[in-house]
């Protein structure tokens, strides 16, 4: 999807994510969640919205070079997207959410 970052890895997500200069909301995701999948379109909608405002990056859970990730940041369900400011976690977003919430979500930090 445009404008959506796709991590694999610590280093891939430290350089995107705790290095960037705009606040990063970070979704925690897997394939066979349907929640997750209905957040797509979403957050691709967000990522036009506030392009150049935020960065959008997704993990997918289920690779092995990002478990220790999802471990770090304790996720225990998903959709579950974290919102880092200056290399910081500042918030937290729980399930399917609609974008104008997110949007919201995201002009708070």
């Amino acid at each position: 999807m445009e404008g959506i970052i796709d991590v694999v890895g610590k280093a891939q997500f430290e350089q995107e994510v705790l290095k960037s200069e705009v606040p990063v909301l970070v979704d925690f995701w897997a394939p066979w969640c349907t929640p997750c999948l209905m957040m797509a379109p979403i957050l691709g909608k967000v990522s036009e919205e506030m392009a150049g405002k935020v960065k959008i990056v997704k993990i997918n859970t289920e690779e092995p070079d990002n478990m220790p990730i999802a471990m770090e940041y304790k996720i225990m369900s998903i959709p579950n997207m974290k919102i880092f400011k200056a290399g910081q976690y500042v918030k937290e977003i729980i399930g399917l959410r609609p974008k104008d919430f997110v949007i919201q979500e995201l002009s708070a930090v």
